[in-house]
């Protein structure tokens, strides 16, 4: 059966022996689930038995450590949107279509479990009382064995907090806001980092927008404990309405952010206000991740991840040729682009130049020669009659009307000059071209182009290389790189992002992971 919606997977054997039984029972469920995948405990209960309430999972640390195991089994269906119901008696967001139980959870004829599947729904979910209702195979070996349980239960506060920058919220995030949860009776505020509080994250570029984490993590939350009060706020600075509001019981922190916890506390005595107690969780180990990515299950890992990836469908211009297929590839100064386009064309793509092109316009003879000539003066030329670039340059360089009237010259010839090469790359059969353009969006070569690729850098390190490879000081170095369009603007516009910080292994397995894509794409 191929995955299809969402999902209710009922588990009903100890909280101890889920850890052993989480990921054959998250991976049988993910077979059927596109997601989300919400999952109901209820240890004990017999669903073939006697009707019986819904009842909430005792909140102890064994529910902790199957939550941790439910969590890591879903980060390995490829991020399964996961969500362990804590509290039955909501609505749940994405209303479920088919109705799960393990097999070896439910003994017996399969009819009694699976009306006792739907009782539980209908009841616990409001759900329709006639959804599907399937029992799911047993893994082979032997059942794994669990330890008795003799867990005491978990603190509670009226009042708790949390921050973080909520990006996609990856297993880590769900097992801390579930922590939460259950440490929460009346009211969870979750401060959401936003604004500057971004700028020195990995990748911020591809960080989703505020608003959007903000929705997604009113969802999961009231999903997972629709009887708790969620305040979610944007943070600004680090502390937000933690050292001020007088109501507030708990900070829930990681080993990595208790000293921002006890800095939290120490700003609520200078205000006047009673310490926070901090619960620290335990930060979830990432198995697969790479050289240059955290140990733990994290945010920017996954930004990571995304490079190379295609982050919005390709352009559809019916007049656009399907062949040869054009990548606009872009990046600011210094963005390591120029690398990226080599790349490729090591992979098989058909490269232009557009800093070549541009060259070219410029030259005696050339197709904008004469009018550049005769809108900016003679004394742009050399003895030999050839234009200064740097005396044309400084010309327009902070003057945007003599810059769009260079410009409104020289790119429809260059545009020109790209058309001709395109069809170069056609008569070559050549099935992939890349575009190699700094102006690329500034020019609106967009429309001649299938997907657009960018090279990023964050800008620190842009103004290292740009000293570096140009002999200019830093504030030259960032005068050039602020008149340009940022990251932001670049990435806003592309289907594939790449970075270049790293070692050149890293950048290179990048390029071959989107090249190896961009295959699959074209071959469909």
């Amino acid at each position: 059966m191929a995955p299809s919606g969402a999902g209710l997977l009922v588990l009903t054997a100890p909280l101890a022996a889920l850890p052993g039984r989480a990921a054959a029972a998250v991976a049988a469920a993910a077979g059927v689930v596109a997601g989300p995948l919400y999952v109901h405990l209820q240890p004990g209960l017999r669903l073939a038995g006697p009707a019986a309430p819904p009842a909430a999972p005792p909140a102890c640390p064994a529910l902790l450590r199957a939550l941790a195991a439910l969590y890591a089994a879903a980060a390995a269906q490829r991020g399964l949107d996961l969500r362990v119901l804590l509290s039955p008696g909501g609505r749940l967001a994405r209303p479920p279509r088919v109705l799960l139980a393990p097999a070896a959870e439910a003994p017996g004829p399969p009819e009694p479990v699976q009306r006792g599947l739907q009782r539980l729904a209908a009841t616990a979910y409001g759900c329709p009382p006639r959804l599907p209702a399937l029992l799911l195979a047993d893994p082979p070996g032997d059942p794994p064995e669990h330890p008795q349980e003799h867990d005491a239960a978990l603190p509670d506060f009226s009042d708790v907090a949390v921050g973080g920058t909520f990006d996609r919220l990856h297993g880590a995030h769900r097992l801390l806001l579930s922590v939460c949860c259950l440490l929460a009776r009346q009211r969870l505020l979750a401060g959401v980092a936003d604004g500057d509080l971004l700028r020195h994250k990995v990748l911020p570029e591809l960080i989703e927008p505020y608003e959007l984490r903000a929705a997604k993590l009113r969802e999961f939350l009231q999903d997972v404990k629709p009887s708790l009060r969620y305040d979610i706020v944007p943070l600004a600075d680090p502390y937000g309405p933690s050292v001020t509001d007088p109501d507030l019981q708990c900070l829930v922190v990681s080993e990595e952010t208790r000293r921002g916890g006890e800095a939290v506390n120490k700003k609520r005595l200078e205000n006047g206000l009673p310490e926070l107690a901090l619960y620290e969780i335990v930060l979830m180990k990432d198995p697969d991740h790479s050289q240059n990515e955290e140990e733990k299950i994290s945010s920017s890992s996954l930004r990571q991840r995304l490079l190379g990836t295609l982050l919005r469908p390709p352009r559809q211009d019916p007049a656009l040729p399907s062949r040869p297929y054009v990548i606009g590839l872009t990046g600011g100064t210094g963005s390591g682009k120029t690398s990226i386009a080599k790349l490729l064309g090591q992979l098989g793509a058909f490269l232009i130049d557009a800093d070549k092109l541009g060259h070219a316009v410029y030259v005696p003879g050339g197709p904008a020669y004469k009018q550049v000539v005769a809108t900016f003066g003679a004394e742009i030329l050399t003895e030999d009659g050839t234009i200064n670039r740097k005396v044309l340059g400084a010309k327009v360089f902070g003057n945007h009307e003599r810059l769009k009237s260079l410009t409104d010259i020289v790119w429809p010839e260059m545009a020109q000059m790209v058309k001709e090469q395109i069809g170069e790359a056609d008569a070559r059969g050549k099935a992939v071209c890349v575009l190699d353009a700094a102006v690329l969006l500034e020019a609106g070569w967009q429309d001649m182009v299938h997907e657009v690729w960018t090279a990023i850098i964050p800008e620190e390190e842009a103004v290292k290389r740009i000293m570096v490879r140009d002999g200019l000081s830093e504030e030259a170095a960032y005068s050039r790189l602020r008149s340009q369009m940022s990251n932001s603007q670049r990435v806003e516009q592309s289907q594939v992002v790449l970075c270049t910080l790293w070692e050149p292994d890293v950048t290179r397995k990048q390029v071959e992971k989107a090249w190896e894509l961009l295959q699959q794409r074209l071959n469909q």
